[in-house]
């Protein structure tokens, strides 16, 4: 009698927690072919997140924003079944995109294609507003187009009426980005927009052919599409339901009439909470019945974590905290270098916990890109906007105090070799800066074998307001890495390694792979990554440059919203 009081999603939830409890007690996997720096860590996380193993031949690393938009094209071009795509919102000049979708869901009648994006960015005012450009998509094709727009609960009640438009964002956003098709997925941090394809420095990520992994970002959003509202035209006056409202030419439909959608903080985090660990236990069956390839030497682990604060989903938080703690443990216990972490965000300003951790692993190196002010896409902004960037050089001259502070000025060592904490800025002329994420290398000296890259910024508005999903994904490597794969300078790289016509693709890999390692070249592509950021970077000059009084003003008046 008292099982039957209970709503049945709490059964479901509590019988996923009780399964991940138990696959936390029986879960191992290998990390013989791991970095000793990063054997621990990878365990810890494996025991908590979902888990994908994969070749690395299906990893592909783009440099440039016109290779990711040529590739998004080409895939959607190739597109059998499924569209999906989430984003912050769809610029008005992105034309080309829509006109392709359209092609090929006129041609192909078995194709679908699902949105999902932020509702408050997606219906700004007037005539490009993301929601309207969807709109000939949703009419010609009304049950094949499917768009979800994430509104965040926490604008609510008198502040939802007063806050003008451009500004409510700050009570955060739906911020993952992630680009798929059938079984291939680009995972980034850029939005739908022509500057993201033109002159907007991002990451991107590509993952060909890749069906588990493309299916876990597909139900991700599924799941997120249950609470988030369901653009329709105005001719589908059926669709109209409690707390659906109707703008000029659309009507937003809120999918559940018994829960008010600014009431939903606790369905949504027993919903993520039984999402992933249902992913733990489908991952671990995969991974139990490859055992065998899954021990090979050659692939590469990829563990998704979500943040969601405002739903007490925090995951980015404990695996960035174990991180910095195990790998801070592994440098002090081995006689190896120091190990050196890579740190970006176009919006720089640590969270309070990630910068604490950082300063306090005190046997690990850090370099940390962030955007100059007018690298800032708010740089020449009007209105408030506008002194964004004056209050990003705030954050920055904070933490550098905190830097010095605790002792960790990057300095030169008895070694002969230089440690510490040091702060670079990326300025290139006409160009903005939006790559974030972290890459670890066992030594300043080394490749890469582990990065951390998806949608979060690693500041306090990732971390308590918008909603993201990132991924951390560990690579193999050798004993005799430690000597044998010092990276080439920024200068050595010769131009094709940031080109498109750099040989990238999975097929000409897979015709050499039987003589070369594979891992290993994974690992040299991710270190072009970073060497590509790096070449239009240079050393921190925030320290001359001033912050008004006003500008002060308004960053203790935001708060955490920037």
């Amino acid at each position: 009698m008292i099982t039957m009081m209970i709503p049945f999603s709490r059964i479901l939830f509590r019988r996923a927690l009780w399964s991940s409890k138990n696959l936390i007690c029986r879960r191992a996997i290998s990390t013989a072919h791991l970095d000793p720096v990063i054997q621990d860590f990878t365990s810890a996380i494996a025991a908590k997140q979902p888990a994908f193993s994969l070749q690395p031949t299906h990893v592909r690393v783009l440099y440039q924003p016109a290779e990711f938009y040529s590739l998004l094209l080409e895939m959607i071009k190739r597109a059998e079944h499924r569209i999906f795509i989430s984003s912050l919102y769809i610029g008005s000049e992105e034309s080309e995109i829509l006109d392709v979708i359209s092609h090929e869901l006129s041609v192909k009648p078995q194709l679908h294609a699902y949105f999902h994006l932020d509702l408050h960015r997606s219906t700004r005012p007037g005539a490009s507003s993301t929601a309207k450009l969807l709109l000939p998509l949703l009419t010609t094709f009304p049950s094949r187009v499917h768009v979800s727009m994430f509104r965040s609960p926490s604008l609510r009640g008198l502040m939802a009426k007063i806050v003008p438009p451009r500004f409510n964002e700050g009570w955060g956003t739906w911020h993952s980005k992630i680009y798929g098709v059938d079984n291939d997925v680009i995972i980034s941090g850029a939005n739908l927009n022509k500057s993201y394809f033109t002159n907007r420095q991002d990451r991107y990520l590509h993952f060909n052919g890749q069906p588990l992994f493309a299916q876990y970002c597909y139900d991700f959003l599924q799941t997120f599409a249950k609470f988030s509202f369901r653009l329709h035209s105005t001719s589908d006056t059926t669709v109209i339901s409690p707390h659906s409202f109707i703008q000029d030419d659309y009507i937003l439909q809120w999918p559940d009439p018994h829960i008010h959608p600014h009431h939903i903080h606790e369905k949504v985090r027993e919903a993520l909470t039984t999402f992933q660990s249902s992913r733990r236990v489908s991952s671990q069956i995969q991974l139990d019945t490859n055992e065998d390839s899954f021990k090979s030497k050659q692939r590469v682990f990829i563990f998704p974590i979500i943040q969601a604060g405002q739903f007490a989903i925090r995951e980015e938080e404990t695996v960035l905290q174990t991180l910095f703690r195990r790998v801070n443990a592994a440098a002090k216990q081995g006689s190896r270098k120091r190990p050196f972490f890579e740190l970006t965000s176009g919006y720089f300003s640590l969270y309070q916990p990630y910068q604490k951790i950082i300063l306090g692993s005190r046997s690990v190196d850090c370099r940390i890109v962030a955007a100059s002010p007018k690298a800032n896409g708010f740089f020449g902004s009007k209105g408030i906007s506008g002194r964004i960037p004056e209050g990003y050089t705030h954050f920055e001259k904070r933490f550098m105090r905190a830097v010095g502070r605790a002792g960790r000025l990057w300095k030169e060592a008895a070694s002969g070799n230089f440690k510490g904490i040091q702060l670079w800025e990326w300025d290139k002329p006409a160009w903005t800066y939006h790559a974030k994420g972290i890459w670890l290398s066992p030594s300043s000296k080394a490749l890469p074998i582990l990065t951390l890259f998806g949608s979060t910024n690693l500041n306090s508005r990732s971390a308590h307001l918008d909603t993201e999903l990132s991924f951390v994904m560990v690579l193999p490597s050798h004993q005799m890495d430690a000597e044998q794969d010092v990276h080439k300078s920024v200068d050595d790289i010769p131009a094709t390694a940031c080109s498109p016509q750099d040989d990238l693709s999975s097929e000409t890999e897979s015709s050499t792979e039987a003589s070369q390692d594979t891992a290993l070249n994974l690992r040299e592509r991710l270190q072009h990554e970073i060497d590509n950021i790096r070449m239009n970077a240079s050393t921190w000059k925030g320290a001359r440059r001033d912050v008004r009084f006003s500008t002060k003003l308004m960053l203790w008046f935001l708060k955490g919203m920037l």
